[in-house]
């Protein structure tokens, strides 16, 4: 029997991240007394530019998971978009204490801390005890962090990583890992050649059933500007397409995926990869069950030790490593610009404008998809904005808007700390600066674009070469005698003065370019 307006005892507030199917507190509902409350709220969209596909994703997926409770027997009070006056979730979930008049209310822990911080003023104001939870979808509680952290200086991942994968036995033979190394990066860097991937299985895609269509419908209708294309949306909305889209990469991609999970190549946006961020990201699948299908895979014969680890340690080592940082350091990952970058980030991060065929690809496979791989964020569209200097604030609200799977707790460390090292060095140990040769080398952009890689000076310069001496130039003082970057800051030295004049007279006209909204 459903709950009515004046009988609810406890309020279960369900995000757009926290669609597990086992959710732990639904065990503890009863439907006739409890129920579940869920919003589609206007400002969750535009407190940052959301990508349309991003929006649709996530409304899709939580209609899906309401309709699954309802089928379940709870009650579910839903506010769809664009059938409800308040803006923001806060105002929303005020709405419905003053009319549900529950005892109290639960949450698991939000992935962003200003979500937290609404819904603890929300419930404080109207006098309603409010328990946030540990979120159970991820493999390592905050506590556990907290106690890894406590005992070390340098908060690296890979000790990190090491640790977690003895004590939830992963990849381990005994007490030893398997294959007799930790970490077969070494084995991971591959790259196409001349003659590319070849013909590649395309993944499994997920035509868009009628609640994915009303959706898109209604963020066209309620949020016309939202950057992006819903056109190719195709991603997992439920608990059993993310089972599917697993079993998919496990068969088709995970074999090679180790060697060539850092290559890019021209028009091809999916290559080996995964596809099951999002799905993790929105807790439509479990990460323990995407491990240990990987794990098996290798244990079976079907995928060799280095993909099997590579892909692994992205999810164990990243993914649980970087939420730790974003809850251990809490909201000054906002604050943090170590290299004060004061550059505005350029229009073509927005529509692809550029002869730059790198972010040209990039960013228009974003903007079509929102979707780009960790190569392309890291190395392309993060990689220029840090060479470039644009503010901190300003490229980590692109890419959490930007991109699907994007969580503030996620997205935050891996833009202010590992791409653009605006933390200072509490993330990784060294910025991750490269010139264009780095891209030539990974991938085929460089054939089809009107600049050198090699050059830094002149009409055909490429802007990373330019921009890259030009960044070694004003950090000289930061780096020079850093144990891990001191070689590259040696070749600086050896440069010709008036080369390295020149040098940042180019790189002043490229960013005065940029920020007048002019195209390069």
């Amino acid at each position: 029997m459903a709950t009515s307006a004046a009988s609810v005892r406890t309020l279960l507030v369900v995000l757009g991240d926290q669609l597990a199917p086992d959710h732990p507190v639904l065990q503890e509902l009863d439907p006739d007394r409890d129920a579940v409350w869920m919003a589609e709220v206007a400002h969750e969209s535009r407190h940052v530019l959301s990508h349309a596909a991003r929006t649709t994703l996530f409304l899709s997926a939580m209609r899906h998971f309401a309709r699954q409770l309802r089928k379940a027997g709870l009650s579910v009070h839903y506010r769809h978009l664009g059938e409800h006056p308040e803006p923001t979730l806060g105002e929303a979930l005020d709405t419905d204490l003053e009319r549900l008049q529950p005892t109290r209310v639960i949450v698991l822990q939000p992935g962003e801390h200003r979500v937290c911080r609404q819904l603890e003023a929300t419930c404080r104001t109207r006098g309603v005890p409010l328990e946030v939870r540990e979120d159970p979808c991820f493999l390592v509680s905050q506590t556990t962090f907290e106690q890894w952290a406590g005992t070390r200086k340098q908060l690296r991942m890979e000790y990190f990583y090491r640790q977690q994968r003895a004590a939830l036995g992963i990849l381990m033979n005994g007490d030893e890992p398997a294959g007799g190394q930790w970490n077969f990066d070494a084995d991971n860097r591959g790259h196409f050649g001349r003659d590319g991937p070849g013909l590649l299985p395309p993944p499994v895609a997920f035509e868009p059933d009628k609640i994915t269509r009303e959706c898109r419908d209604a963020v066209a209708r309620y949020l016309p500007e939202l950057a992006g294309q819903t056109d190719a949306f195709d991603w997992p909305v439920t608990p059993e397409q993310a089972q599917q889209a697993l079993a998919d990469f496990i068969q088709h991609r995970l074999p090679l995926f180790g060697t060539y999970q850092d290559a890019l190549w021209t028009d091809q946006p999916w290559l080996y990869h995964a596809r099951l961020s999002a799905a993790l990201n929105l807790h439509l699948i479990h990460p323990r069950s995407v491990i240990d299908a990987a794990e098996q895979a290798w244990r079976d014969g079907h995928a060799p030790l280095p993909a099997v680890e590579g892909f692994i340690r992205q999810i164990l080592g990243w993914r649980e490593y970087v939420r730790g940082l974003y809850f251990h350091f809490g909201e000054a990952w906002h604050e943090w610009n170590a290299l004060e970058a004061d550059q505005p980030l350029p229009a073509l991060y927005w529509d692809a404008d550029t002869s730059m065929q790198c972010l040209h690809q990039a960013v228009g496979q974003t903007l079509k998809r929102g979707y780009a791989h960790h190569i392309q964020r890291l190395m392309v569209t993060g990689l220029f904005a840090q060479l470039l200097g644009v503010r901190p604030a300003e490229i980590h609200a692109w890419y959490l808007g930007i991109y699907v799977d994007a969580v503030e707790w996620v997205e935050l460390p891996n833009v202010v700390g590992m791409s653009q090292y605006a933390d200072g060095g509490r993330m990784a140990s060294k910025p991750y600066v490269a010139t264009g040769r780095y891209i030539q080398r990974m991938s085929n952009y460089c054939r089809h674009c009107p600049f050198d890689p090699a050059e830094a000076l002149g009409a055909k310069a490429c802007p990373f070469t330019t921009l890259y001496w030009d960044f070694l130039d004003r950090h000289r003082e930061r780096f020079a005698r850093h144990p891990r970057t001191a070689l590259q800051w040696k070749h600086l030295e050896k440069m010709d003065p008036e080369r390295l004049e020149a040098i940042r007279a180019q790189a002043h006209h490229i960013r005065n370019t940029l920020a007048q909204g002019d195209r390069i």
